[in-house]
């Protein structure tokens, strides 16, 4: 399908990780032109070598990182896919260190509001713009060990329908996708710290975490980055110009809600 945003320019945060990646063989398949940024240069060169993007290495969990990737991407951005994020510390909710709790809101939450700042006016100036930030399941159904992740990415999701009750009357649309444990680096990584925990292997760690922590997601298995891609790349295309303001779930029915 012609998502009918060739030429159109868009800059990835978060572009390494596996939705990331994802993310930018989907539109540079329709002909965007992609800036891309993470935090770990070897690794962004890498995969903006594989297409042929500009990038720009930046830590966005502080304002200085926000203020330089701000100053290296400009302001010429039409489609801006926010994927920044880590799931940060884990344990009892009123046990969580005040470290953990900055951490999360400042690397899931406070970077989008900090590049949102800089990239969605001259979206509005000109009449068209695609946001589409990535939340989680978490922000329908949170998880109690899971407490600081839960609050970072509900904030995230309250920001960005803010946003667009706002400004959606401008022609930039701001719109979430809501993944559930996707095969990515960063639940490789939860996994493989389960089967070390459990003396297991991965694959069993998997399985018993679907069983006991997952009882909702019905497929039964992991997503893969390449069954969120194609629904971030229709949120930034034009054949979604009707919608603003959603939280698209891609979570294998994870979640028991019915909808949010």
């Amino acid at each position: 399908m012609d998502l009918k945003i060739k030429g159109k320019r868009a800059l990835i945060t978060g572009a390494t990780g596996g939705i990331g990646r994802e993310t930018c063989r989907f539109l540079a398949d329709e002909g965007v032109n992609l800036f891309l940024s993470d935090l770990d240069e070897d690794t962004l060169k890498e995969v903006a070598g594989d297409f042929g993007a500009d990038h720009a290495a930046a830590d966005v969990s502080t304002r200085e990182g926000c203020d330089g990737l701000a100053k290296a991407v400009g302001t010429d951005i039409d489609i801006w896919v926010h994927g920044t994020g880590v799931t940060g510390g884990k344990g009892d909710p009123l046990l969580m260190a005040e470290r953990d709790w900055s951490d999360a809101l400042n690397i899931d939450f406070m970077s989008a509001v900090r590049l949102a700042r800089h990239i969605c006016p001259a979206m509005i100036d000109r009449g068209w713009g695609r946001v589409v930030f990535v939340t989680s399941e978490n922000v329908a159904q949170p998880y109690p060990d899971e407490t600081v992740y839960n609050a970072a990415k509900s904030a995230l999701l309250s920001f960005a329908k803010s946003v667009a009750m706002q400004h959606s009357g401008s022609g930039m649309l701001v719109n979430c996708v809501a993944p559930a444990f996707i095969e990515t680096p960063m639940t490789d990584g939860m996994m493989e710290k389960r089967a070390e925990e459990m003396g297991c292997s991965r694959d069993e760690a998997i399985s018993s975490f679907l069983r006991e922590k997952r009882p909702y997601l019905v497929l039964g298995r992991r997503g893969r980055a390449e069954e969120v891609a194609p629904v971030i790349a229709m949120l930034c295309s034009d054949h979604a110009s009707f919608v603003t303001g959603a939280n698209w779930r891609v979570d294998g029915g994870a979640v028991g809600s019915i909808n949010l």
